[in-house]
């Protein structure tokens, strides 16, 4: 039942994301540019990612293991990834250098800084509860 409640709070992320990436679209990146926008928008998505990671820990009721919630951070960091390009490739329309784009470090790009988050909130909050 864990995973399954795990799938349904990356559905949810899934859901915040592209919320997130509309009001990017329409809010941040008119007034401040594209490349400031993707940033603001990074980072309200990483608070929002540990923010549901919170919740979804909250409502289970006990804290997973630490293999666990690993896993569980992993397969949502996998899951991310592979919408990421699918989606935005085969169903967006968006070229494959386009995707790559976005995980540019070097050229001012954080959206790394979701992966992240999404990899380790789950294990990092967990240890946090668990005490």
């Amino acid at each position: 039942m864990l995973y399954a409640y795990a799938a349904i709070a990356w559905v949810i992320l899934l859901v915040f994301a592209i919320l997130n990436a509309g009001v990017r679209e329409k809010v941040y990146q008119p007034r401040v540019g594209e490349k400031t926008g993707h940033v603001i928008s990074t980072i309200v998505f990483v608070i929002l990612v540990w923010t549901v990671v919170y919740a979804f820990l909250a409502l289970l009721g006990r804290v997973p293991s630490a293999p666990q919630l690993w896993a569980i951070g992993a397969a949502w960091t996998a899951a991310t990834i592979a919408f990421e390009f699918l989606f935005g490739h085969y169903i967006a329309g968006h070229s494959w250098a386009r995707l790559c784009h976005d995980y540019n470090i070097v050229k001012g790009r954080v959206w790394v800084l979701v992966l992240v988050s999404t990899l380790f909130a789950a294990p990092v909050l967990g240890s946090l509860m668990r005490g």
